[in-house]
């Protein structure tokens, strides 16, 4: 007798019809801008909101969806609980040490000025409540940030607590907010984070002090040779060049130097690698400092030429130039000359301006790329081309124009003022020896050592059994 088998069947049900998981509840300390902008963004992210106030009815406007309880009341409905209080009003939360037991609590509070209590809130925190997962985070975030979705700018989340799993759960929260989440190790580290919102432009402060102090030796050592000279020399006083005509001179020779003070490490580095015969070696502290720091000369040296561009436009419209001019055709009028064409002048003047043209536009498209919103947006290949390629290219253009404005300068003494050479000169210098230290680095054999060193062979290598000479 042969048994009947019956068809398997599968009961198809409604995808609308499915329980949808229900909202995970999040408790915030703090109806403040930042309490605000956190709740509006948790709740756009799909998560449910409940705010702890002394004052529940009375608390100001909230985002709406969100539910006010009492600090009690609203501990308890939440497993995270975000502190956006001040740490002068932390001394309430001692009260509710049962309610927030084994709770993970979320410091975002920041200080005034650094130093200003002997332990950070944080730790602070956790001493009020020992029974909590007390975790740093999102102090460095603005309300604004908050409330508007993650920049460029500001995608990071800094977090740091002694229980991984507390950290976990807010690591997974940030990330759902589409932040990226940075991890700086136990609870120690709260002070640190806490510092990182009142540190004033950190990475701009060497090159701001670079450019500051080229700049004031620089137009120190023009009004000297100018101004100076010509008033103890020829008892004439042409202080009112300070203003545009040696500005214009300052501006160039800051820019230029402080390019070549973007790729003058790099080419350090090189060296140092081949001398060293490996990759893996650190490098000093002071070449890693200055590597670092590299966007920031590079966007300031961009404002240098920017503003020496804007100066030379205005050359025109000048009352000296305009009287200059004037008296220059009337003198020859009367005296019934005429200048003849010269066109060495016209080539040399011609390539000047077409080479600085040249020079300061990829040195714009040098500043555009380095915006993290255009940067973001090239493959790692595009922006080392155009940072690094089109970057010696630049800087390439830029000292040709300024060999341009030299001409044969040099030649003569009467530039040689008090015996010093002209500012020119001097900004020539260092941009020279890198573009001359760099072409020894793309030689070919050295450049085949270089690129062997930097995928991973090492000069002593015990390993390597080819024993090949490195030039080879």
């Amino acid at each position: 007798m042969s048994e009947e088998v019956k068809p398997e069947s599968v009961s198809l049900c409604p995808l609308g019809t499915a329980a949808a998981p229900e909202p995970e509840m999040l408790c915030i300390f703090g109806t403040g801008d930042l309490g605000r902008s956190l709740g509006q963004r948790l709740l756009q992210s799909g998560y449910k909101v409940v705010y702890g106030s002394r004052r529940p009815h009375s608390c100001g406007p909230l985002p709406q969806g969100a539910q006010v309880m009492s600090h009690a009341a609203a501990a308890q409905s939440a497993s995270l609980v975000f502190i956006c209080i001040h740490r002068e009003h932390y001394d309430f939360l001692e009260k509710l040490a049962p309610q927030l037991k084994g709770k993970v609590l979320v410091d975002v509070s920041n200080n005034l000025k650094k130093n200003l209590y002997p332990e950070a809130n944080a730790e602070y925190l956790q001493r009020l409540i020992p029974g909590a997962h007390v975790v740093k985070g999102f102090n460095t975030l603005s309300a604004w940030a908050l409330q508007n979705g993650p920049s460029d700018a500001n995608r990071q989340v800094y977090l740091c607590g002694n229980s991984a799993e507390a950290k976990q759960a807010v690591a997974e929260m940030a990330t759902k907010l589409g932040f990226t989440v940075l991890d700086r190790g136990s609870l120690s580290a709260a002070r640190e984070l806490e510092d990182f919102p009142l540190q004033l432009f950190p990475e701009w402060r060497l090159p701001l002090r670079l450019a500051f102090g080229l700049t004031a030796a620089f137009f120190i050592y023009v009004v000297i040779r100018d101004v100076v000279y010509t008033y103890v020399e020829q008892g004439k006083d042409i202080s009112f060049r300070i203003m545009v005509s040696l500005a214009n001179r300052v501006f160039p020779i800051v820019s230029l130097i402080m390019l070549s003070l973007c790729y003058l490490p790099g080419v350090i580095a090189g060296f140092l690698q081949l001398y060293r015969g490996t990759k893996y070696r650190r490098f000093p502290d002071w070449l890693d400092r200055w590597m670092l720091c590299r966007k920031q000369l590079g966007l300031l040296a961009l404002a240098f030429a920017s503003l020496h561009v804007l100066y030379t436009l205005i050359i025109p419209i000048r009352y000296y130039v305009r009287f200059k001019i004037s008296q220059s055709t009337i003198s020859k009028f009367k005296e019934n000359q005429t200048s003849e064409f010269d066109t060495t002048s016209a080539w040399r003047s011609d390539s000047y301006y077409a080479v600085g043209i040249l020079g300061f536009g990829v040195y714009l498209l040098l500043g555009i790329t380095s915006l993290p919103s255009v940067s973001n947006a090239l493959s790692w290949r595009e922006f080392s081309f155009i940072q690094s390629k089109l970057g010696y290219l630049t800087l390439f253009l830029c000292t040709f124009h300024t060999y341009l404005y030299g001409w044969n300068k040099f030649l003569y003494p009467s530039y040689y003022k008090w015996y010093t050479p002209p500012a020119f000169m001097l900004g020539l210098v260092l941009p020279s020896v890198v573009l001359v230290l760099k072409l020894l680095l793309i030689l070919p054999c050295v450049d085949r050592t270089l690129t062997r060193i930097r995928q991973g062979w090492e000069r002593n290598d015990p390993n390597d059994d080819t024993k090949e000479s490195l030039l080879t």
